[in-house]
């Protein structure tokens, strides 16, 4: 039988629908996977077209005077202009402001054929370090509001270059979605003196369920209200508002799981098309007792339709319990191997 379930962090209702629920390996992408080369001459993010882009803002390594492994610099077709004021306007029921903000590109590998999932430990550490220094960097600007660090994987994602890059947005304000998420996890904490996040991963650790992995900092899970299938969260074990508290030693094991958890979804559902955001407290809520940042992998496997647009509920046909098993069961390494033999 079907059932409704509440996202205990946002109290908005899914239902699972276990009438039609799929086995999780139904989900896998059919698409014939494309043959990418590892250079394009036309791409403006391959090696040698530096001139395409707009100005560096961080390079890695820093020397120009050896090849870069990653590039930072801000998006030649920007949603939002830092050379502006954000100057607001009220006008009735009208209410503006100036487009500024930040929006930056950051290219994760020289490799254009390359994909975070099978990229070694060490360069998805070296791309978080780099979210990690724009975040610092951006949120001393008193004018930023809200910082979104995000990765759009696949077209189905809402990726216009298929060279592997990321991208940050920074905004002079705050979304509904963000403030509403941000009310009810301290009203949690004002009801009941605790995280609620915090909460939810003490339970979740202790059913075991839908926990698809746990490390020494971070346990990967599938929420028990997932909006989609194979919605997956990453949480860090240790109580932190902000991405930009996060250590030295947990961006290595946060790269760890993060490329684990890709690889599970790219070899376990045949590279699907994904999109990941890291959920962190805005800069004037930095340090709160009661929000507690996460990253979050959503697979492009299903289609928002008529209900979805007109209940603001989601329809998941995929139970979280069974897609933590389906991942659980993913063998990275064997499959990695499998792959490599074949080149």
């Amino acid at each position: 039988m079907s059932e409704l379930r509440q996202n205990f962090a946002t109290k908005e209702w899914v239902v699972i629908a276990t009438e039609r629920a799929r086995r999780p390996e139904e989900m896998a992408n059919r698409r014939e996977r494309k043959v990418v080369a590892p250079f394009v001459a036309s791409c403006p993010f391959c090696p040698g077209n530096e001139k395409l882009t707009p100005p560096e803002v961080l390079r890695i390594p820093t020397s120009t005077d050896v090849p870069w492994h990653a590039r930072v610099f801000p998006n030649k077709f920007a949603a939002l202009l830092r050379d502006v004021q954000p100057t607001r306007t009220v006008h009735r029921s009208r209410r503006s402001v100036n487009g500024f903000g930040v929006h930056d590109v950051i290219v994760e590998t020289p490799d254009h054929a390359q994909v975070m999932a099978l990229m070694p430990d060490s360069y998805v550490a070296e791309i978080l370090r780099i979210y990690k220094t724009r975040y610092d960097e951006i949120s001393l600007d008193p004018r930023i509001a809200l910082i979104t660090i995000f990765k759009n994987h696949g077209a189905d994602a809402g990726t216009s270059l298929e060279h592997p890059h990321s991208q940050l947005i920074a905004t002079p304000v705050i979304s509904l979605q963000v403030r509403e998420r941000f009310q009810q996890a301290l009203r949690h904490y004002d009801d009941y003196g605790e995280c609620m996040f915090c909460q939810m991963l003490g339970e979740e650790l202790e059913e075991q369920t839908r926990i698809v992995a746990v490390s020494e900092h971070f346990v990967v899970l599938e929420p028990y209200a997932s909006s989609a299938p194979f919605s997956t969260h990453i949480y860090p074990r240790r109580h932190m508002a902000s991405f930009g508290d996060v250590s030295g030693s947990e961006i290595n094991d946060l790269a760890r799981m993060l490329r684990s958890t890709l690889a599970q979804l790219y070899h376990g559902l045949a590279d699907p098309d994904f999109n990941f955001t890291i959920r962190s407290a805005p800069a004037e809520s930095v340090g709160v007792k009661y929000f507690h940042w996460y990253l979050s992998v959503i697979p492009r496997l299903t289609r928002v339709a008529g209900f979805e647009l007109g209940s603001g509920m989601f329809i998941n046909t995929v139970l979280p319990e069974a897609a933590a098993e389906f991942l659980r069961k993913v063998d990275v390494d064997a499959l990695s191997n499998a792959a490599c033999a074949k080149v």
